[in-house]
């Protein structure tokens, strides 16, 4: 368009103004965060679903976090597969470990996929660590979770123990509102799977970062209903 930055892949971005920018053509990339809760509500309660278009290369390791919790996850030309997961197991570290999930900067896991992870790791077979490094009481969404009946054990406001139910226990129904975007998309992933009819408030800050997702979700034969307060 014209523009004059130099510094591109580095930390500083110098910008020298210019008179005018001139008409260009571009496309947008997917958001790379509403891919991954895609992934992970597919791997909780879906019969199989295809998300479309995602740019693959542009993921980075996301892809790879859900397999580290057992989902099965195939790529076809630029689409990702996630097929049903009867059951999915947790991997563990080569000395037998428990595993560890943390977030950090690019390239590594974005720490707006913690919460969905988390969600998804209450269901597989196994435990995990979540450490969430970036970010103060990103975990404290948690207790709602608990009240719906996971096991999960918070160790401080940054670390959290999720112990596996295996699909043995299904997630019971509950009241909640939604104290952030990707708490308030984990918690909608799990009133998804969960037995009952769940409601959640706030939902403002789900509206922020997932235009039309009760439409979006009702296609794919989910059955949520905005309910407005006057």
């Amino acid at each position: 368009m014209g523009a004059r930055i130099s510094g591109i892949a580095s930390n500083l971005l110098t910008i020298h103004g210019v008179e005018q920018l001139h008409s260009a053509e571009h496309r947008l990339l997917p958001d790379m965060i509403e891919v991954g809760s895609f992934i992970g509500a597919a791997a909780m309660m879906g019969d199989g679903v295809r998300i479309k278009d995602v740019s693959i290369q542009n993921l980075g390791i996301i892809p790879d976090m859900f397999r580290r919790l057992g989902i099965k996850i195939t790529e076809e030309n630029d689409d990702l597969i996630i097929p049903r997961q009867e059951h999915y197991v947790i991997e563990s570290f080569i000395d037998g470990t428990i595993m560890t999930i943390n977030d950090a900067p690019w390239p590594g896991l974005t720490p707006d996929l913690i919460s969905v992870l988390l969600v998804v790791a209450t269901q597989a077979r196994g435990s995990v660590l979540f450490h969430q490094k970036m970010f103060e009481s990103r975990l404290f969404f948690v207790d709602k979770l608990i009240d719906m009946g996971a096991q999960i054990i918070l160790c401080d406001p940054h670390r959290a123990v999720v112990v596996g139910h295996d699909r043995t226990r299904t997630l019971r129904a509950g009241r909640m509102s939604s104290p952030d975007i990707r708490a308030g998309i984990a918690l909608l992933i799990a009133a998804l799977s969960a037995n009952g009819t769940s409601r959640i408030d706030n939902i403002a800050q789900i509206d922020r970062g997932y235009e039309d997702i009760e439409n979006r979700l009702n296609a794919l034969g989910a059955r949520i209903k905005r309910q407005e307060i006057c």
